[in-house]
């Protein structure tokens, strides 16, 4: 059957409705231009000849410096449970939210998930969305996180920024054609249609100039999500081939979190920084190839040269030649050779680029002064980290949608927890062993309905990490070990001092704490050894000031309580080496024979 026979799947059209309104939107274009211009490349499709494509690229200064705001701190993902009602099951929760923690943050460490989060919000300042993508491993019980670019996703109310209420979203993704067929393979997909899953080169509106020429011809995958009855549905195609057909997720949640840049009216796409910053970048580039330009022509003295009465006028531009005249005689050499003096160059000129630098820096704070220029050997940690802090208000807005976003997206993932470990979980708990007193950590299986019951909030915390905080917390203890408030006699007020710190302040409030609870161990170890050594040395005492006979007593007295002590020992040997015997499968008697 020819293709163009082949009619196109239900899925693929809705696909192309929503490709048309984004190039009627030019979101395909605008991301390109973006990227565009934050990489670098801003001469793109300029015709110029004799100037040099000079560029001051204060865009990516600003998108660095406003991600790099947002990247200072550490995130964890925290599971608070919330089962009021039920007493009895509530203890449970709090201790599956404990595991759970834990899971979350070996999924976060073993996804890299504080490189994902640079990536996304500089995605997101560039070009206004970043998008994350959530599947599942059944094998491993962990969510596999995707980020998707803008170009990728359809929404079915693209004048609405919240997710949750969408009435659908689809998902193209450029996957090889192996990859693909195998997929529709383990669906069921009879060979007979298979084969129709071909490759094309439709990749003219990828993101990337790099994306738009690929090595293998790959194929577009596109998958719609939809609720239904309070559950998220989903069907698979490409353009000629159903793959999946209307499937129940069981998720309440669709397995979707994108994260803003800033919220624009009448738009589920947000705004960046750098579209509005264009203009200015592209006059202030041709200022510069001006100037340029001007330079060459006239900022260097121009030789003139009388070639019909110097011979051998080429020399000219060669150290220490010698000019021949043509009649040997030279009685004014300035009617043979002379300079034009250089023009100068208006003041003006330089001082508008300065000003269209430095004042859209301003207006997008990322001046010197909004970016903390101080010197840090001249200021304190608390110093710095004031100025630091003043220049990331601008950026309260980012910083409270980006928590937001990891929040989304953890729930995500305890949605999906929900719904695809009907056989249990498998997670790692933490036990103290009685004897030793050490922690060791231990498999624990959490029966489906345990995390189907589990209603849990979601909190991320976040750990301060730069440089100047790091330095805070040095200083801090460091002037603590100074005024000696590190000794065991001056541990309760270190304590009153810690507990009264909030807990976001600079100062390392849980690491004091944690040190007054090992300064107060430390005595009580040093106090139990003291009675015990003033016990035995008081009994020594009576000991020998007693008469024979008591001591004799006394003798007998110590030698029977080590018997006693000896045969409880051994009591206690022979029941666990019996119980051990008992805990053995009895032979059959072939295998005894």
């Amino acid at each position: 059957m020819d293709l163009k026979e082949l009619k196109e799947t239900d899925v693929w059209t809705l696909f192309e409705h929503g490709r048309n309104y984004m190039r009627m939107q030019n979101i395909f274009r605008d991301t390109d231009r973006n990227y565009r211009m934050f990489n670098g490349n801003q001469w793109e499709g300029a015709k110029v000849e004799g100037i040099e494509q000079a560029q001051y690229n204060f865009i990516e200064t600003i998108v660095n410096h406003k991600v790099g705001i947002l990247n200072q701190n550490l995130w964890a993902i925290v599971f608070n449970s919330e089962n009021f009602e039920n007493k009895e099951f509530r203890a449970t929760a709090e201790q599956v939210c404990e595991m759970l923690n834990k899971k979350a943050g070996h999924i976060w460490e073993k996804d890299q998930f504080d490189v994902k989060v640079r990536e996304i919000t500089e995605q997101a300042c560039v070009n206004d969305e970043a998008v994350v993508y959530v599947d599942y491993d059944e094998e491993n019980q962990n969510p596999r996180n995707e980020i998707i670019d803008k170009n990728n996703i359809q929404y079915g109310n693209e004048q609405n920024d919240d997710i949750q209420s969408q009435p659908s979203i689809i998902i193209n993704q450029r996957k090889s054609i192996l990859e693909v067929q195998a997929i529709a393979r383990q669906e069921g997909v009879a060979e007979e249609k298979i084969k129709y899953i071909i490759g094309d080169n439709d990749t003219f509106e990828e993101p990337g100039e790099d994306a738009k020429i690929e090595k293998d011809d790959n194929c577009t995958l596109v998958t719609k999500m939809w609720k239904e009855n309070g559950t998220v549905h989903f069907s698979q195609a490409t353009r000629y081939v159903d793959i999946k057909d209307n499937e129940d997720t069981g998720l309440s949640l669709y397995p979707v979190a994108h994260y803003l840049w800033k919220k624009k009216k009448g738009s589920a796409r947000g705004e960046g920084e750098v579209r509005y910053l264009i203009p200015n970048q592209l006059e202030l580039n041709k200022s510069l190839a001006r100037v340029l330009l001007t330079v060459k022509q006239t900022a260097y003295p121009q030789k003139i040269i009388n070639i019909s009465k110097i011979i051998n006028h080429n020399m000219a531009n060669k150290v220490g030649a010698v000019l021949k005249t043509d009649d040997g005689t030279v009685d004014d050499v300035s009617k043979l050779f002379g300079y034009v003096q250089p023009a100068q160059m208006s003041a003006d000129v330089f001082k508008t680029m300065n000003d269209l630098i430095s004042i859209t820096r301003e207006l997008k704070n990322t001046s010197d002064i909004a970016t903390g220029g101080i010197d840090p050997s001249e200021a304190s940690g608390k110093a710095i980290l004031a100025v630091q802090q003043a220049s990331q208000q601008p950026m309260v807005k980012q910083s409270i949608a980006l928590k937001q976003f990891v929040e989304e997206l953890a729930r995500i993932w305890l949605d999906m927890w929900a719904v695809y470990a009907q056989d249990g979980m498998t997670l790692e708990e933490e036990q103290l062993d009685p004897q030793t007193g050490e922690k060791y950590t231990q498999l624990v299986n959490i029966p489906s309905t345990v995390i189907e019951n589990l209603k849990a909030t979601v909190k991320v915390d976040i750990t301060p990490s730069s440089p100047f905080d790091k330095y805070a917390q040095e200083l801090t203890l460091e002037n603590l070990l100074k005024a000696g408030f590190l000794s065991p006699q001056m541990e309760p007020q270190l304590r009153i001092y810690a507990e009264a710190l909030p807990d976001n302040a600079s100062a390392p409030k849980q690491k004091i704490l944690e040190m007054c609870d090992m300064v107060r161990e430390e005595q009580m170890k040093i106090a139990q050894i003291d009675a015990q050594g003033k016990l035995m040395q008081q009994q020594a005492m009576q000991f020998i000031n007693a008469d024979p006979e008591s001591q004799a007593s006394q003798m007998n007295e110590a030698r029977l309580q080590q018997l006693e002590a000896f045969a409880e020992e051994k009591m206690n040997e022979k029941e666990n080496t019996e119980e051990n015997e008992e805990d053995e499968e009895p032979q059959t008697t072939e295998e005894a024979e």
